[in-house]
């Protein structure tokens, strides 16, 4: 008889040890029987005979993980510090049955791609480095170069993967990388069918797709002979996972680099400060619009001023088109009653219930909690409740009774919530069958506008004083995303409502000033030049939750040589999904010692936020 030590997939437990009448391999998938239900693990280990009774291992799946993908699963426990199971959850495995294809004549073609010399500058500077960052302003070609990257791959036949921001898993580069590499590429993304699903997967696992091209996700799929990862927009936070494991998918790549020997290439025109110090970069200036934009600074509170108003009318009357950004979905933030004070608040969290006015309901963008919108206070039952900041709901409403004429398309996740209503609403608006295009964060991921000569930009002055060592670094950066959107045809305007018109002004056109005057006021205290770490308890008895923060805040100090514990307490939202939050805020020099310190004074509830970019 042969005894395994199997880590059960998705499981927080440790491993336990099962028996089998035949040899099996590490990383091969089985199934085994946990307390009278079934579930999936995978062999870590053989194991002498235990001196305790164990269970059968109920069958061998087709299924397998290869040598490269339990070390990546190691480093993910390791690093985040997470079971092993939770690990391997993120990964599929290799299936057995799937026959490996050859390289087939399809993969030569001719080239249709011509780069410029500063391209195939910034191409050299890239093949020369493991992980390189290109830093190229909005248009100036940095997916030509990724794409003829791509094509020398395919040529040494060898794979890429290609990671967006699942929200910019475009129309455009969609159709822009299956017209150029045809059956060679593969689109992975949450919004597939089934069916497509099972496609994809297909010739993921037979070799066939020799581009996979995605979110994060897109990671963790078999694949072998891989030479290149591409990582666009590296800056965006939706690369970092916000359920456990809280990994990165920029620096899950960065490693992945180093374990299948591939080039790591970043990519933004708004890179992240941690990659602009770490990687060496080549900057790639200018674009392929030779368009003018003017920036004009409005002293205003989140509203739609008449100077908006004009020059949105005046824009629809020239047959152009515009985009308004708000970073605030739905019709408002909070409802607040004007006799009292008091905020409607999520009855299962700490936050103020955002108004939805196309259902009638007010939401909590946390849990997801709806309720009828209250006709009076449930405080004092004042009938003057009104709300606070402008969401994009109203904002397409507001407009719409001012500019009768104009047709107006909301671009949020509320609106969008399918990749065929993407699709739709891009084409519609490139097809000019619209006029304003109003959204969230969605605007500045990537959209190619083709008309836009107006973009207004509400809110940065929420965004800039946000409790956060990257506000300056995020409101600048989404200003120039969103201004970027505009003026690649004709000349643009870039209306910006702020009382902080000395920063913005200062970097809109010089964001490596910026990242230069940070790094002085990052220094000594935050990433890159330290490692942060968020631990967070929570509970629906909140006096257990403060305990269990206590206890491990007590044991904590013991390693007050190396690590510093910044600040300990409630959350910001001390209250999500009818859950009590604490958190500890951890310092160090080096995530070693972070890592260290955690693990030998780990209480059960804690959940371990590594490298954390929310603080709420």
């Amino acid at each position: 008889m042969n005894y395994y030590n199997i880590s059960l997939i998705g499981s927080p437990l440790e491993p336990f040890t099962y028996h089998f009448d035949t040899v099996l391999e590490v990383g091969q998938q089985v199934e085994v029987s946990v307390r009278s239900r079934k579930a999936f693990g995978v062999v870590l280990s053989q194991t002498p005979q235990p001196a305790f009774k164990t269970s059968e291992i109920l069958q061998v799946t087709a299924f397998s993980y290869s040598k490269k993908q339990m070390e990546l699963a190691k480093f993910i426990s390791s690093y985040y510090i997470c079971s092993f199971g939770d690990a391997l959850a993120l990964l599929v495995p290799f299936n057995k049955t799937t026959q490996e294809s050859k390289r087939s004549d399809k993969d030569e073609y001719i080239s249709k791609i011509k780069l410029s010399q500063k391209q195939s500058e910034a191409l050299f500077f890239l093949q020369k480095h493991k992980v390189s960052l290109l830093f190229g302003d909005t248009g100036s070609g940095k997916t030509e170069i990724y794409m003829k990257y791509f094509e020398q791959m395919i040529a040494l036949s060898k794979r890429s993967i290609f990671l967006m921001p699942e929200i910019s898993l475009t129309p455009q580069m969609s159709k822009r990388l299956e017209e150029h590499f045809g059956e060679n590429v593969v689109m992975w993304h949450s919004k597939l069918t089934p069916k497509k699903k099972k496609e994809a997967m297909g010739k993921i696992q037979s070799g066939e797709a020799k581009i996979i091209a995605g979110p994060r996700s897109a990671l963790f799929l078999p694949i072998e002979d891989l030479g290149l990862i591409v990582v666009d927009e590296e800056h965006d936070d939706s690369y970092k996972s916000s359920s456990r494991p809280r990994y990165n998918a920029r620096d899950i790549a960065i490693y992945m680099g180093k374990l299948y020997n591939a080039a790591v290439v970043l990519g933004s025109a708004t890179p992240s400060l941690n990659a602009y110090v770490k990687f060496p970069h080549i900057r790639l200036r200018g674009g392929h619009f030779v368009s003018k934009k003017s920036f004009i600074y409005e002293k205003n509170i989140e509203s739609l001023s008449p100077l908006i108003i004009n020059n949105l009318r005046e824009t629809v009357q020239k047959k152009e088109q515009a985009i308004v950004f708000l970073p605030t979905r739905a019709n408002f933030k909070y409802l607040i009653c004007q006799d009292c004070g008091h905020t409607i608040k999520c009855a299962f969290c700490s936050v103020g219930m955002s108004v939805h006015q196309h259902s009638r309901a007010l939401k909590c963008h946390y849990c997801n909690f709806t309720q009828a919108i209250p006709q009076v206070c449930p405080e004092c039952q004042g009938a003057h409740l009104t709300s606070s900041r402008l969401g994009t709901a109203e904002a397409v409403q507001n407009i719409q009774e001012l500019l009768p004429n104009a047709v107006i398309q909301q671009f949020d996740r509320d609106a969008i919530t399918t990749a065929n209503k993407l699709k739709k609403a891009l084409k519609k608006f490139n097809d000019k069958e619209s006029d304003i295009l109003v959204g969230t964060q969605m605007l500045s991921k990537g959209h190619d506008y083709h008309g836009v000569t107006l973009a207004v930009v509400l809110g940065m002055d929420n965004m800039l004083n946000m409790s956060d060592y990257r506000a300056r670094e995020k409101a600048l950066s989404t200003l120039i995303q969103v201004s970027g959107r505009s003026g690649r045809a004709k000349d643009a305007k870039v209306i910006v409502q702020t009382f902080n018109e000395d920063f913005f002004s200062t970097y809109i056109d010089k964001y490596e000033e910026f990242l230069e005057s940070e790094k002085v006021f990052r220094e000594e205290l935050y990433p890159p030049y330290k490692k942060l770490c968020r631990l967070l308890f929570s509970d629906k008895n909140g006096a257990k939750a403060r305990d269990a923060m206590g206890q491990m805040q007590e044991r904590l100090t013991a390693f007050s040589k190396s690590v510093e514990i910044v600040g300990a307490g409630k959350c910001a939202i001390e209250r999500v999904a009818n859950k009590y939050r604490f958190e500890i805020l951890l310092r160090a020099d080096k995530s070693t010692d972070l890592i260290k310190a955690i693990k030998a004074t780990k209480v059960s509830m804690a959940e371990i936020d590594m490298d954390p970019l929310e603080f709420a």
